[in-house]
């Protein structure tokens, strides 16, 4: 894993599995070499284009708080329901990591620097090119479904545990922005 991907998520090192550690590693150090945009630019662009242009919060705020509250819930869903709901915590981390990565393939910047949906992202929204990156890179499918379901294209398909868990978390944290800025 590059100290690149490694500083942009630290919350990487939450995955016990090595190998499946270093797969979500590999699959964001893939998406920054075939991305416009930098791990600067993560910490300064919008988390989401649908929420209008006063949007403060950043891609990685956005992202990492995701990771924290998933966290969260996984531990506190293993401690009260234990065996009648079990959650699989690196799968978990890992997908929450890697739900929005196909962003850095639908996000181009313009020539003022503000970020738009870029031609890629045109045709294919961020779930698609994300489970993409996440497959070239071997990761396994508990964690590529994940992240095909945790947007609205999931609403298509029956969740896992794991994926119910961050795609709630993901528009908890969401939903409250766009509401706010309408």
């Amino acid at each position: 894993m590059n100290n690149e991907v490694l500083n942009l998520w630290p919350e990487m090192m939450w995955i016990e599995d090595p190998e499946l550690r270093e797969k979500v590693a590999k699959t964001w150090e893939l998406a920054l070499k075939k991305s416009v945009l930098s791990p600067g630019d993560l910490n300064k662009i919008p988390f989401t284009l649908l929420a209008g242009p006063d949007l403060k919060v950043s891609f990685m705020a956005h992202k990492r708080c995701v990771v924290h509250v998933v966290r969260e819930a996984g531990l506190k869903m293993n401690e009260f329901f234990k065996d009648d709901l079990p959650v699989n915590m690196d799968i978990l981390i890992a997908g929450a990591i890697l739900a929005d990565v196909g962003k850095l393939l639908e996000y181009e910047l313009d020539a003022t620097g503000k970020s738009i949906q870029g031609k890629y992202g045109k045709y294919l929204r961020h779930p698609f090119s994300g489970v993409s990156l996440a497959e070239q890179c071997g990761v396994p499918a508990a964690v590529c479904h994940i992240i095909a379901a945790h947007a609205g294209e999931g609403s298509m398909i029956k969740r896992t545990v794991e994926a119910y868990i961050v795609h709630h978390c993901d528009f908890m944290t969401f939903e409250p922005f766009r509401e706010r800025l309408r």
